[in-house]
């Protein structure tokens, strides 16, 4: 994401890749002759991290608090609740709207009160339902249609030889500094 920033503000991000790996929060570009430091101080959740067992939960809630305080980068907007993105696919699986979520986010409380609200809304998981959840969602990437797209960000980053980066949690992590 922050490539592809960097490429929309100021043309090619390639010359910064050196100084992205030595300090990953920070990517500079010249313009008119000033280095300009963006940095994005406030990343979402790891999709890793789990709400009652449930993976990916607390990045999604994560995504709507910020961007509804304006926090939230514009690279992440386009797939903020889309049906065939992470948010989406969520939200079908509980059986609850994007819509309907964000506005029981922005009534507040914890993920474990949003979590309770969406099971009681949409439907009750069983311990079975949450495996089958944590397996798609901590291998979303590896051997499967999204695989593709996956290579393609490696690429994009100058990563594609980084096999431990296999799954899309991996790669969301390395991109926002979570692993080197």
């Amino acid at each position: 994401m922050r490539a592809r920033w960097l490429k929309r503000r100021c043309g090619d991000a390639s010359h910064s890749k050196a100084l992205r790996r030595e300090k990953p929060w920070a990517s500079y570009c010249v313009a008119a002759g000033d280095a300009i430091d963006w940095r994005m101080t406030t990343y979402p959740k790891s999709p890793k991290e789990m709400t009652r067992g449930m993976m990916y939960f607390p990045r999604m809630l994560d995504k709507i608090r910020l961007h509804a305080r304006g926090e939230l980068h514009e690279d992440y907007h386009e797939n903020l609740g889309a049906v065939r993105a992470a948010d989406g696919v969520c939200c079908n699986f509980l059986r609850v709207h994007y819509r309907d979520l964000v506005e029981r986010v922005k009534q507040g409380g914890t993920d474990e009160e949003i979590l309770e609200w969406c099971l009681e809304k949409g439907r009750r998981l069983n311990e079975g339902d949450l495996f089958v959840w944590n397996g798609f969602a901590s291998k979303l990437g590896w051997r499967d249609p999204v695989t593709p797209r996956l290579e393609q960000r490696k690429r994009e980053h100058g990563i594609s030889d980084r096999d431990d980066i296999c799954t899309i949690p991996d790669f969301i992590d390395f991109d926002e500094g979570r692993i080197s």
